[in-house]
């Protein structure tokens, strides 16, 4: 497989492999799409060319939008950038007995370099913006993604800027400021941030991962999926269980799993999609709970994202309480797997489920951790 074009989402409309993110006729987002590789391998051709690749996600530069893997060579792609991915998947077979369960994994991306899965996303979307001859790298963010793309620049020699709400945590900022960023406070949510930055693309040539680069930027979560599936013995997993967040990771990675499907790398039926939101801040889980096929999420750049064109098949969103998505057996129970509060509404999902028989027929699962809990500690002062 090889990127050959941006294409619309909604109407389909497609446009060269450029810094674009929304299309010109309806306003739909733009993805990456796909041609079929000029010389096709077999299945076991595929399976050791992944495993020859190096210990990260460009293992995977096959089905990545890149126009080749970075480095010398692929074997020694891991010398640029950060060696984001090949995480843990983590056998909780304690979770695995409370829940009722057979099986149980932990995928864990708390061990990527920044300690969070959005290293993955930003080192595709650095490599693209180097092909693209960008010197300045950027985002909008307010903790993770500020990490993960001043830790990428400052490994690439790339200057970076990072824009946070003006009243972001101190904590926050000063473990995004030791990479040596330039941050920029700007006064508002981070919808006002969003906004200003979407303003700076057309005046500024630096590549804004989440904005102009955001086709290619969302093809890195993918990675989740094809490292899971490897991580089984070329299996599917029976369902996983995924944060919802803006709705890009949880359909990337259905989307990870049925690219290899298509291909012959995996066989069997679909993982069915178990999408986790807190009770308060669910608008995803609430619009599926009332059966609406759209979802209005208070930032407009990224409802369609978890809407109906991209929904898994065998999908359900859930919204888990406070009271349960805090500290927990259920959490002590996942060995090694400490995470976000905002993260720890994926551990609760089989009570809730469970109520709507949707759990019942699954042996096995796969709960994903997107990233560790540590911002959420002050950093020590000198």
């Amino acid at each position: 497989m090889a990127a050959s074009h941006l294409q619309c989402r909604e109407c389909k409309s497609e446009y060269p492999l450029e810094a674009l993110y929304v299309c010109e006729r309806c306003f739909g987002p733009l993805e990456v799409a796909y041609g079929r590789a000029q010389v096709e391998l077999s299945v076991a051709e595929r399976r050791r060319r992944i495993q020859a690749g190096p210990q990260n996600i460009w293992r995977y530069a096959d089905f990545l939008p890149a126009a080749a893997p970075p480095g010398p060579s692929g074997r020694l792609n891991s010398r640029a950038g950060l060696p984001a991915g090949c995480t843990p998947l983590i056998r909780a077979d304690r979770l695995a007995a409370r829940l009722g369960l057979k099986e149980v994994w932990v995928k864990n991306d708390a061990a990527n370099p920044t300690h969070s899965f959005k290293d993955r996303v930003v080192s595709v979307a650095t490599t693209r913006a180097r092909e693209l001859g960008f010197e300045t790298i950027a985002c909008a963010s307010t903790g993770n993604l500020a990490n993960s793309v001043a830790a990428h620049g400052a490994a690439l020699g790339m200057d970076s800027y990072v824009f946070i709400p003006s009243d972001l945590e101190e904590q926050k900022v000063l473990a995004t400021g030791v990479y040596g960023t330039k941050l920029v406070g700007v006064k508002g949510n981070y919808d006002d941030v969003n906004r200003l930055c979407t303003e700076l693309c057309a005046e500024r040539d630096w590549a804004f991962v989440n904005i102009n680069l955001r086709p290619y930027y969302a093809e890195g979560s993918k990675t989740l999926a094809f490292e899971i599936a490897e991580q089984l013995g070329w299996e599917l997993p029976d369902r996983c269980v995924v944060p919802v967040a803006s709705g890009s990771l949880f359909t990337k990675i259905a989307k990870g799993f049925e690219e290899w499907r298509e291909i012959g790398l995996l066989d069997g039926e679909l993982p069915a999609m178990n999408g986790a939101q807190a009770e308060g801040c669910s608008p995803v889980a609430s619009a599926f709970a009332a059966g609406h096929e759209v979802c209005r999420a208070r930032s407009p750049s990224l409802w369609r994202s978890a809407t109906r064109p991209t929904v898994p098949t065998r999908s359900t969103s859930h919204a888990a309480p406070a009271a349960r998505w805090m500290p927990s057996a259920t959490m002590r129970s996942a060995p090694g797997s400490g995470c976000s509060p905002r993260r720890r509404a994926c551990s609760p999902r089989r009570p809730e489920a469970s109520r709507r028989r949707c759990w019942r027929s699954s042996p096995s699962a796969v709960r994903s951790i997107p990233r560790s809990g540590s911002c959420w500690s002050s950093p020590a002062r000198g």
